[in-house]
């Protein structure tokens, strides 16, 4: 029995403390559906992602077919200049550039949002923290020594945190914010529509997907109810024989 109650209170401290070191991701609020802010998030990624990152499997002229946009305003508000409609989001950084300023290429961002999930890139996004001892002057809560700069600092303006010691260790917590050109709110909805755009760049389909798997469930369900239906004459002809 103190074996027992030795393993649960064991078991409770090391799963407390694992929590105390785990962010809590801040909910995204996720609506591809949601043309304008898709239009803005493809906007806000062209201009302060681009210039790194790539999405390469996207184009503009999928962009306007999509939010159902004239091909001219993607050219004008959303593509850089002399970018064609039917090229990729590509960033003009080559390798070589890359791995000198970075130390590696970063990385293409189309399928970013199916592998680390919205609210992650929500949260991480927001994140970001002064650290001096960190090459670019910031670290992020999200994703610990982080190698991205933050591209987004003018607009957030600087985060500073502090660190907290519990006798399960400790814990970093954002504690103040100055010189940002939004308001919290503003910078909120900012981030909203860049993460919603990656969302839909990590599936354009995803829309005509679900619309379509209602038809598939109906037939399902249609199918289910003959096949039921088929089967129970089928067997009572043969319990008739065995009669």
């Amino acid at each position: 029995m103190k074996f027992l109650l030795t393993l649960i209170l064991f078991t409770a401290l090391t799963s407390t403390g694992y929590a105390s070191e785990t962010v809590p991701l801040q909910e995204a609020r996720i609506n591809v559906a949601d043309k304008t802010s898709l239009l803005r998030g493809a906007k806000h990624f062209v201009t302060y992602c681009l210039g790194c990152h790539s999405a390469k499997y996207m184009r503009y002229l999928r962009i306007a077919i999509d939010t159902s946009v004239d091909q001219s305003i993607v050219l004008k508000e959303i593509a850089p200049d002399g970018a064609s409609i039917y090229d990729r989001l590509q960033s003009a950084m080559n390798k070589h550039d890359a791995e000198k300023w970075f130390g590696t290429q970063p990385p293409d961002l189309s399928l970013i949002a199916r592998s680390r999930g919205a609210d992650w890139l929500y949260s991480y996004l927001k994140s970001y923290y002064i650290d001096t001892s960190r090459p670019f002057g910031v670290n992020n809560l999200v994703f610990e020594d982080t190698a991205m700069p933050n591209p987004l600092w003018q607009l957030q303006g600087d985060q500073q945190a502090e660190h907290r010691k519990t006798i399960w260790g400790g814990y970093t917590e954002l504690v103040s914010k100055e010189n940002g050109q939004l308001s919290d709110r503003e910078f909120n909805q900012f981030v909203n529509d860049l993460v919603n755009f990656l969302v839909y760049v990590g599936e354009p389909m995803q829309q005509e997907r679900r619309s379509l798997g209602k038809y598939v469930i109906f037939f399902l369900v249609i199918f289910l109810i003959i096949a039921y239906l088929l089967k129970k004459e089928y067997w009572q002809d043969i319990y008739k024989k065995k009669s």
